[in-house]
Formats: C-alpha cells, sequence, structure tokens
C-alpha cells in the first residue's frame, strides 16, 4: 500500500508518554490519536492478552496505517475512524464501560505536513484544504474565500495569536474580490505582503501563525479538548490516567485549566467560609510542570522543540 509506506510520523516524547500512563498489561488504553501508530505500538506491546488498545484517529489514511501496523497485536488492537471528541460513543460502541488511560497527542502530523497535496504546510504550493478529516465539509479555501473580514481578524488573533491580524484580513478580502484564492502559495503571498518588511526578517516564517489559526477553525481543534477530557474523566477507573501532549499555548491552557478545574472540586467563592457546592477533586495532577522533549529528542525530532506533556490520575 503506497499510502502506509509514505506514512510517517516520529512519535514525540514516547517513553515519557508510556511511563506516563502507568500501563497496567491487562488495562484497557485509548490511543484518541494514532497517526502512524508510533504510540499505539509501544502501548499495545506493553499489554497482555486480556489487555485492549482501542486506536482512533479521523484522518482515513492515518486508520488505514494504524490497522495495517497493529495487526500484529491481533484483538488486542481495535482501529476505529473517529475524532476522540466521540470517545463516549466509540466506547459504548465496543461495549467498553471503563479505560485505564487515553492518549492525546494534539496538533497536526508530521505526515500530513509533510503531504503538499493536503494543504497544511506554507512551504508548498496545494490547494487550500487542511482538513484532518476529508467528511469535513468545511476547507480552508471556505474559511478564507468566505468569511467576513472581521471573522478572519478574529480567528487569526485568536487561534494565531498574530498581532498583524487586522492588515492580514484586509489583504485577503481585497485579494478575493479580484478571484478567489485557490493556493497555499498564493494565501502565503497575500500574508506576506501584509506584514511590514521589518517584521518578516528573522524568526518564524511569516505565514506561520496565520496557517496554524486557519487549521484550527478548519478542523475546530480546541473546541473538542475541554470535552473531552471530561468524557474521559468519567470513563476512567480509579488510577486510570490521561496523558496529552500539546504543542502550543492555546491548547496547552486548555489541558491545564481544564486539569485544574477536576483536581480542585470546590467552586464556592473564596470568600465563602465553608464550601456549600460539595464538589469534590476528580483528578490529581501527576506533573504540575509540564514534561519538555530531552536534548537528545530535539536534536533527532526538532519538531518536538514546542511539545509539552501533561498527566492527570483518577482519584
Amino acid at each position: 500500500m503506497e499510502e502506509t509506506i509514505s506514512f510517517s510520523h516520529r512519535p514525540v516524547l514516547l517513553d515519557e508518554c508510556v511511563e506516563g500512563l502507568a500501563i497496567r498489561p491487562d488495562g484497557i488504553y485509548v490511543d484518541g490519536t494514532a497517526g502512524g501508530a508510533g504510540h499505539s505500538s509501544v502501548i499495545a506491546s506493553k499489554l497482555s492478552q486480556s489487555g485492549r488498545l482501542i486506536a482512533l484517529d479521523r484522518d482515513e489514511t492515518a486508520v488505514k496505517v494504524a490497522t495495517e501496523r497493529l495487526s500484529a497485536w491481533g484483538s488486542r488492537a481495535t482501529v476505529v475512524r473517529s475524532n476522540f471528541c466521540e470517545l463516549d460513543n466509540v466506547c459504548r460502541m465496543l461495549g467498553v464501560g471503563e479505560i485505564n488511560g487515553l492518549l492525546l497527542d494534539l496538533g497536526v502530523s508530521s505526515y500530513q505536513l509533510d503531504t503538499a497535496e493536503r494543504g497544511f504546510s506554507y512551504q508548498a504550493d496545494a490547494p487550500l484544504d487542511m482538513r484532518m478529516d476529508n467528511r469535513n465539509p468545511l476547507t480552508a479555501k471556505e474559511v478564507v474565500n468566505r468569511y467576513s473580514e472581521e471573522a478572519l481578524r478574529r480567528i487569526l488573533w485568536q487561534y494565531g495569536e498574530e498581532k498583524f491580524s487586522s492588515r492580514i484580513a484586509s489583504a485577503i478580502v481585497r485579494a478575493r474580490e479580484s478571484a478567489p484564492i485557490e493556493t497555499t502559495g498564493e494565501l502565503v503571498k497575500i500574508i506576506k505582503s501584509a506584514i511590514p518588511a521589518a517584521a518578516r526578517e528573522g524568526g518564524h516564517h511569516p505565514a506561520k501563525r496565520s496557517f496554524q489559526a486557519i487549521r484550527i477553525e478548519v478542523n475546530a481543534e480546541l473546541d473538542v479538548i475541554e470535552p473531552t477530557i471530561r468524557q474521559a474523566t468519567a470513563l476512567l477507573a480509579k488510577g486510570g490516567r490521561i496523558a496529552i501532549i500539546t504543542f502550543h499555548s492555546l491548547e496547552d491552557r486548555i489541558v491545564k485549566q481544564t486539569f485544574a478545574s477536576l483536581a480542585s472540586g470546590c467552586t464556592c467563592p473564596p470568600d465563602f467560609p465553608v464550601c456549600v457546592c460539595g464538589k469534590k477533586p476528580i483528578l490529581k495532577i501527576v506533573n504540575h510542570k509540564p514534561v519538555t522533549a530531552s536534548a537528545a529528542e530535539l536534536e533527532a525530532n526538532p519538531r518536538s522543540r514546542s511539545a509539552k506533556l501533561r498527566i492527570a490520575e483518577k482519584l
């Protein structure tokens, strides 16, 4: 299968994730972002015949690849094409009432970035797509050509933390008045033209933040993180763990705040003399400071530079 051969994704913080999940050989574990099955394969290798791995991905190619690469573990590994926010439904479908761990490796995969025709990369000219799931009707082309100037400005600022969001949104709207913006290359030129020359020198690629923002919008990436953590917490057995890798501050902030909310319990105002809400902590935060890549991993895989791993355990 050509797709399988070309699908390469180096698992980030692999040893740290496996250690953080504290895998029980007879446990049930979910890899919500299977990708090329890098993390999944190692998790499956730690399980006994009575253990089980459920690997999810919404990317059609990833599902094919993960199915092939996990076939060595037979019935111990089940691959399902699904967004991880459907964790509840998947477990119900598979007759699983309780899990011992969930792993999420958020963001775009190396395969998706490196496959030019997927339209994720600002380094190659390709149709504007950026969908992680090709069943999704919303594409980057739709966002760029249909969204209002104000909506584009908001997305670029909120999801890309792009300080030139207003200038870029205005430039996009002006450009599309003469003809639709069809490709990543066209969009990169428009973004570059909107950013002052002095700001384009050194540092990140000038289109990096805008491409991140549009990709997040297309795939609703931030919207699903908190609900998934809460679903997983409800499904976790006592002592079960959630391990989540993030790649930018927006994702990390949501994970950190959701873990903190579930670990704090009481939601009464600080000036109340006694607790009246009765809420108890559900999670224990395992690492208050996120785990980051070692020097050796950074050298071997530069894309691990921005990765942060947070782990929480069910009380």
